[in-house]
Parts: structure tokens; sequence; C-alpha cells
């Protein structure tokens, strides 16, 4: 009876997690993990402040997706595929496909690096393959409801990087200071990973995800048809803007103590992230000799957390652009299109791998390059949001607009930056 009164509130708050914690927590991919930690090993604690500034714009672009999908029953490019001219409609995708593409690479890479922490004999490309034909497979054979179950266990392996911070001696009146009066000086490197930092905080793949996902679940309760999946009652609301809050929080304080932790251990050591094995040090203080074991499954699980998102999320917005069949509940027959883009971008993006980039590194880049395409990711979102047609009562407010271009400009100033620098 007392086990039952524990964990029945548990179970209904487990329950009430969603599309916006499975977003948030595959926010903190292998990507996130490598810029996360590389900042840390790079510049200490001086950047710590990003993960609480990035929060309420992660938040904002994150509800403003979500909303879209919710409401209106279609994603963000099946909003705007009207209001926008065709070859910026057209540019906007490809550029969310090229860099979901490269970052699949990169992932996939790190994965197969991380996993011969497990297997030290297991070779790179059969790793890489093995691993691209298990996500493929699993997105293609696994109905919807039971891969959105197998999302949400993988998420746990997050914690490994907040466990970590108990284990060893930090400074916590310098990291206070840190994160509330940053010091940090403006130069080219500085604004470069700032803008990775922003880029794999704020993904454009995560925008496009959220407002599909929002679909996918009323499909999952049986509002198969555009027109019953159009509105959303109050309670609707309160409970995406509740899964969405969690979410992100949950994705930001994850990655402060990535941060934090490999500031502690590695700062100041001229330690490079070149390796999965670069990067297990910082959990030797948990772990010790198991380090690399548990940092090779925190990578696994992520990895097969994100890189569904990023090639679901390219898949969602080529096929809402073409007008083709889409979702994660269709089997491979009904939705030969979409499923064909997931395989075809997780397929080129394991030739990531073979180009000479260290998997760490090339995970560093694709947050860079995320963050260069993000603002225009934005600037759709803000004209979806805005489309009383489509959401009726429900469009933007005056703080989710003031918020989304906050978000667009600070993403598209560190760009500009890092090149004026």
């Amino acid at each position: 009876m007392v086990q039952k009164f524990v964990l029945s509130p548990i179970k209904k708050f487990w329950n009430k997690l969603g599309p916006g914690f499975i977003t948030g927590s595959s926010d903190d991919d292998p990507s996130g993990v490598a810029t996360y930690a590389s900042s840390g090993a790079s510049f200490g604690y001086s950047l710590l402040w990003t993960t609480w500034f990035t929060i309420p714009l992660m938040i904002a672009v994150q509800e403003m997706s979500a909303r879209i999908g919710l409401v209106s029953g279609r994603g963000v490019i099946g909003v705007i595929k009207h209001r926008v001219p065709r070859p910026l409609l057209f540019a906007s995708v490809g550029m969310v496909v090229v860099a979901n593409s490269i970052n699949i690479g990169a992932n996939i890479g790190a994965m197969a690096d991380a996993s011969r922490l497990l297997v030290p004999n297991t070779h790179f490309a059969l790793a890489a393959i093995l691993i691209m034909l298990v996500c493929v497979l699993l997105q293609v054979f696994v109905p919807y409801k039971r891969y959105l179950h197998y999302l949400k266990w993988l998420t746990l392996s997050l914690f490994s990087y907040i466990a970590v911070a108990f284990y060893i001696h930090l400074p916590w009146n310098q990291i206070i200071v840190e994160v509330v009066m940053p010091t940090f000086t403006i130069t080219r490197e500085t604004m470069l990973m700032i803008t990775a930092i922003f880029g794999t905080t704020i993904s454009p793949y995560l925008m496009f995800w959220q407002a599909s996902e929002e679909v996918e679940d009323q499909i999952n309760q049986g509002r198969v048809s555009l027109r019953e999946r159009q509105g959303a009652t109050r309670r609707e609301i309160k409970d995406m803007r509740f899964d969405i809050n969690f979410g992100m929080i949950f994705s930001n304080l994850v990655a402060f103590f990535i941060m934090m932790t490999t500031a502690a251990v590695l700062f100041g050591t001229n330690a490079e992230i070149n390796t999965a094995a670069d990067a297990a040090r910082v959990l030797e203080p948990l772990a010790g000799k198991a380090a690399g074991t548990l940092f090779a499954l925190g990578i696994l699980g992520t990895g097969f957390l994100a890189v569904p998102v990023l090639a679901g999320s390219a898949s969602y917005a080529v096929s809402e652009l073409f007008g083709w069949r889409s979702g994660l509940g269709l089997s491979w027959r009904q939705a030969k299109g979409f499923y064909g883009v997931i395989a075809l971008a997780t397929a080129v993006g394991v030739l990531v791998n073979f180009i000479g980039i260290p998997p760490m590194k090339a995970l560093v880049w694709t947050a860079v390059i995320n963050g260069f395409v993000a603002p225009f990711t934005i600037l759709a979102l803000l004209v979806a949001g805005n489309d009383k047609q489509a959401l009726g009562e429900h469009v933007n407010g005056r703080l989710s607009n003031v918020f989304g271009v906050i978000t667009l400009l600070v993403m598209a100033s560190s760009i500009i930056l890092y090149f004026i620098l």
C-alpha cells in the first residue's frame, strides 16, 4: 500500500512527460556532450552562464513549435509552405537536411568510437554501419507507441553526467560567481564556442521534431484526420507547456553539469577532447576504471535517442514540403518517401566519418553548423506561430514574439561576431 502510494505520483508524473521531455533530452546528444565538454576543458567555468541564458530562449522556440503542431495538426513546414516564397522554403528545408545529415554522421561516429571502449577490438567502420542499421530499423519497424516508450527510458542515461559532480570537489563559490557574473574575453575562439553552444542547445532539428511529434501524439490518440487534430483545449495547452518547460530545463541542467565537471577535471591540463576515451576521463572520479564503460553507455544511450530525432525531423520537413504521407505510426508501405528520407539521411551521415575528422571535433563543428542554420528556422517558426488561419486564438502572444525575436538576434549575433573578430 505504501509502495503504491509512493509510486503512483511518480508514474503519473512520468506519464505526463512526452515530446517535450524527449526533445529536451535528445538535445544532450553526443554533439551536445562533446560541445559542452570541450567548452569546460578549454574555457573552464567562464561559459557556464550560457546554460542558464539559453533556458528561456529554448523554452520560447520549443513552446512555439509545440503549439503549432498541437493546434494546427500539422508540422511547421506544413503551415508555412503556402505563405513563404518557394525558393526560400526549399533553401530552409535543404539546410536542415544537410545539417541533420552531418549531425547524424558525427553522432554515429562518436557512438562507434565509444563502443570501442566496450569492445576494444571492434572495427570503427563496422561499428558505425551496425549502429546506422539499428537506428534505421528501429524507426521503420517498431510501432510508434512502443518506440516512444524506449525513447523515454533512454533519457535516463543522461543522469550519469549529473552523478559525477557529487564525487569530485567543486569550487562552488567560484562557480556561482561565474554563473551570475561571468568573466570571459570576447575573442574569435570564444565566439566560435558560444555559437557551438547556442547551436547545439537551440538546434533547428528540435523545432521541426517538436511540432511533428505533437501531431504524432494526437494521431496515436485516434485523431487521424487533419480536421480532428485542429484546435486545442486549455488543458492540452497547459500540459504541453509543462512538458516543454520540464524538458528544456532538464536539458540545460545536464548541459550545466557536463560543462562544470569537465572544467573541474580537465581545464588547465591542456587536454583536448578528440576521442571518446578523452571525454571518458571526466567520469573517472565517479567510476574509476569503469569510466570508459559508463561514458560509452551514456554516449550510446543519448545517440540512440538523438539519431532518430535528427533523421525524423529532416524527413518530416521534406515530407511536408512535398505533401507525402509521414509519421512513425505508419508502416513502410504506407510512407515509403518518409522512411526513405530517414534511411538516406542516416546513410549519407555515416559517410561524414570517413573524411578524416576526429569524431569529437566533428561533433563540435556540427553544433556550429546548427548555430548557422538556427536563425532561418526560428524565422520560419515566427511566421507559422503568427498564422491566424492555422492557429486561430492560439497565435503567438507578445511574450512569444519578443523571446522568439531575441533568440533569432542572439543566434545571428554570435555568428556575426565570429566573422568580424
